[in-house]
């Protein structure tokens, strides 16, 4: 039977292109968070993986979907690091929104890379870019799921809540960005804490102004 599709070394077919996926995966991350989308391609990922197109061919069908897939990782990483830093955080609007903030910025910052990724080279690739607008939308949507459950909103067809997040999410990426780039120059804990106020202030406004409209109706 052939190697890849055998054992070999112990290690059977499935075990090994997993692994090797996640070789390539690892230097897409390397190449696109250093030196840029241009500078990345399909021969230089495998270049610096070590591996043959070959190898790269059985786990993606081109550039773009090593670079989705790449995002789509640094997104759900964020996510659920997100998630688990609000469900440890005290029941406290402000311990919430430090820990949800504090977790995404640390994540994306102590590896600039994902960073990279995420806010910067997004923009010089289409389908990069696409992905950026929908997980922005994403991020907005748990936002506004988590501060529905926290206040007790309930979902109805006031869409205030579902803005503000959406709006808070935009400018989080933003704010990231430019602090990044060196536009902010603010401290990693400075930023984190002034958007926490941000967060939690624009977050009770909303709250307040749909109960207001919810009273009047």
């Amino acid at each position: 039977m052939p190697a890849t599709r055998g054992r070999y070394g112990g290690i059977d077919a499935a075990e090994r292109i997993a692994t090797r996926r996640t070789q390539l995966v690892e230097s897409a991350l390397q190449l696109l968070g250093t030196d840029g989308v241009s500078a990345t391609t399909v021969r230089g990922i495998c270049a610096q993986a070590r591996l043959t197109p070959r190898y790269f061919y059985e786990s993606f069908d081109d550039l773009d979907a090593i670079l989705l897939a790449l995002f789509d990782e640094i997104a759900a990483e964020a996510a659920n690091a997100v998630l688990q830093a609000v469900a440890a955080a005290d029941q406290d609007a402000r311990a919430k929104s430090r820990a949800a903030i504090g977790a995404f910025v640390e994540l994306l910052t102590d590896d600039p890379r994902k960073a990279r990724v995420l806010f910067i080279e997004a923009m010089g690739s289409e389908s990069l870019a696409r992905r950026r607008f929908e997980t922005v939308r994403m991020f907005a949507r748990l936002v506004a799921e988590q501060a529905r459950a926290f206040y007790n909103v309930p979902h109805e067809t006031d869409p205030l809540v579902e803005l503000t997040a959406l709006t808070l999410a935009g400018g989080l990426a933003e704010v990231l960005l430019a602090w990044l780039d060196g536009t902010l120059r603010i401290t990693r804990e400075q930023l984190i804490e002034d958007c926490t106020d941000l967060f939690v202030a624009n977050g009770e406004a909303a709250v307040r102004l749909v109960n207001g409209r919810r009273a009047t109706t």
